[in-house]
């Protein structure tokens, strides 16, 4: 990897102090958030507007010759307590909107995350949910039945509720409960809810005349009490709710892509990063991200949009790269400079010395979490270098899903023990097993200058052309019509060095054997 990959573990266990408070700098003429960091602090406990009873409470009080019995629950407001990663996974893969926090509380400090006082330290905090009237909870998942709620989008109502303007019953379900102070100037004076909307943008100043760019499809949530929405952003950063919203609703910007992959983790036992914006319009918030925002902020950002542009660049037709494993979890650390490929969410096992080393270095997240890829931008300083990075490490992920497991336990076994040993990066061409890594970086590094260079412009930057494997025999080859498809085609799990790449190319393009040897002889291989 392009970092010594244990340097990672060493600083896991500091994460946990490195909260910072610091305002996000968004470019003038788009709407000002604040991000903060650490632990979210509740205050008062608030009566919930859409408690069935408080709905009806509002109906009989709008509509006195209605009968409220028509009005019936439609959703329970709910806790459950997740004893083991796997259970909580189980609640993802129900399609539950998470929340770590309970939504009927004032929020006097936003906040990442928040941890249930009564809990153990070790324990995974309590996750709060809205479920339908229907839902079937699962089995051996402790869950407390909190509120049973009215959300009239959530009805198909009887003829006898025919005519009922619903956002005028909220108002005055708003106004009984002590609530109406949180409503929108036109959610007040009873005009109709809107669906939010807007643009999440970021700037990349070496890019596109560091003209915004959207940030793409990253999930954006809001919610008033117990009525949330979700959706994700486009390619270009755009989104719209599903819901309508009277009520000036939290938001969060929550990096679990479209795409499939994953940035994580707020803290312990959080799946993906979140970075609350707190409360803001009904209408929606448009806001760009620079480097000079929130440093949390932009640096998740950058990442998820590289990661983007990678998936993208992997379905591209003419390129045709296969994309990596569905679910890849990324970390992001801003404390350390080490980045990886390590790919323990995915399975990979590591021999008995180095699963010892890294473990006792690692906190318990690392062994309940493990990362796929890490990304450590403790000098990364604008989204370029960030950029470079990920694409890298995405690059070894791709590989990874070519030769499989027990290809990448040697791979990752080789790196940690160049470690141990006090050997330099990727060690030298004399080691056991120097040939995986020799194959593993050529590969990334090629992808990674080819990449650099579609959104860079300007001439190849051969990144890593100083190592004694020469990446740059990959640009040979492609400069002479042996594209990266073809190249990754021949990355099989029974290529394992110099000599073995040399063949399955020849193998592989027999008509282009003399250009294939000539790159290998170029560099004395």
């Amino acid at each position: 990897m392009r970092q010594k990959a244990l340097c990672l573990c060493a600083a896991i266990a500091l994460l946990g102090a490195c909260s910072k408070n610091v305002p996000a700098g968004l470019s003038g003429g788009y709407d000002q958030y604040s991000v903060r960091h650490g632990e979210i602090i509740l205050g008062n406990k608030l009566e919930n507007p859409y408690s069935t009873e408080n709905v009806k409470s509002a109906f009989a009080a709008l509509y006195p010759t209605k009968s409220v019995s028509d009005i019936r629950t439609t959703d329970y407001y709910v806790r459950f307590l997740p004893e083991t990663p796997d259970q909580l996974d189980m609640l993802k893969e129900m399609g539950l909107s998470l929340i770590d926090h309970p939504v009927d509380y004032t929020v006097l400090q936003e906040g990442d995350y928040y941890r249930d006082p009564s809990l153990s330290a070790d324990a995974i905090t309590w996750q709060y949910a809205v479920v339908d009237k229907d839902f079937v909870f699962p089995e051996h998942i402790r869950y407390d039945l909190l509120q049973e709620c009215y959300l009239a989008e959530h009805d198909t109502p009887s003829k006898a509720l025919d005519g009922v303007d619903w956002d005028a019953v909220e108002a005055e379900a708003f106004r009984l409960t002590g609530n109406e102070s949180l409503l929108s100037e036109a959610g007040t004076r009873g005009q109709k809810e809107v669906k939010p909307s807007g643009r999440i943008m970021i700037v990349d100043d070496k890019a596109a005349g560091a003209t915004p760019a959207g940030l793409s499809g990253v999930k954006i949530q809001c919610n008033v009490f117990v009525k949330f929405a979700s959706t994700y952003t486009d390619r270009e950063g755009y989104y719209t709710m599903p819901k309508s919203f009277s009520a000036k609703p939290r938001y969060r910007l929550i990096f679990k892509n479209e795409k499939g992959f994953s940035i994580g983790f707020n803290s312990i036992f959080y799946p993906a990063s979140v970075s609350t914006l707190g409360k803001a319009s009904n209408e929606g918030i448009t806001m760009v991200i620079t480097k000079n925002s929130d440093r949390a902020l932009f640096r998740r950002s950058a990442v998820s949009n590289a990661c983007y542009e990678y998936y993208e660049t992997c379905s591209d037709s003419a390129l045709g790269l296969t994309p990596p494993p569905s679910d890849l979890c990324i970390w992001t650390f801003d404390i350390i400079d080490a980045s990886s490929a390590v790919m323990l969410h995915h399975g990979t096992v590591l021999d008995k010395e180095s699963k010892n080393l890294y473990f006792r270095l690692a906190s318990m997240v690392v062994a309940f979490f493990g990362p796929d890829v890490t990304i450590g931008s403790k000098y990364c300083e604008d989204y370029q270098s960030i950029f470079d990075l990920t694409v890298h490490e995405l690059a070894h992920a791709t590989h990874f899903q070519r030769v499989g497991k027990a290809w990448w336990d040697r791979y990752i076994a080789y790196i940690v023990k160049c470690f141990i040993k006090g050997e330099s990066l990727y060690g030298h061409s004399q080691l056991e097993d120097s040939g995986i890594c020799a194959t593993g970086e050529m590969w990334a590094y090629y992808l990674g200058s080819l990449m650099h260079m579609s959104r860079y412009g300007g001439s190849n930057p051969n990144f890593g052309s100083g190592e004694w494997f020469h990446p740059q025999i990959f640009t040979y080859l492609d400069e002479r019509g042996i594209s990266s498809r073809m190249i990754l085609a021949a990355l099989k799990p029974s290529v394992v060095d110099m000599d073995t790449l040399r063949d399955e190319l020849c193998s592989l393009y027999p008509d282009r054997k003399r250009i294939i040897d000539q790159a290998f002889n170029r560099y004395g291989l």
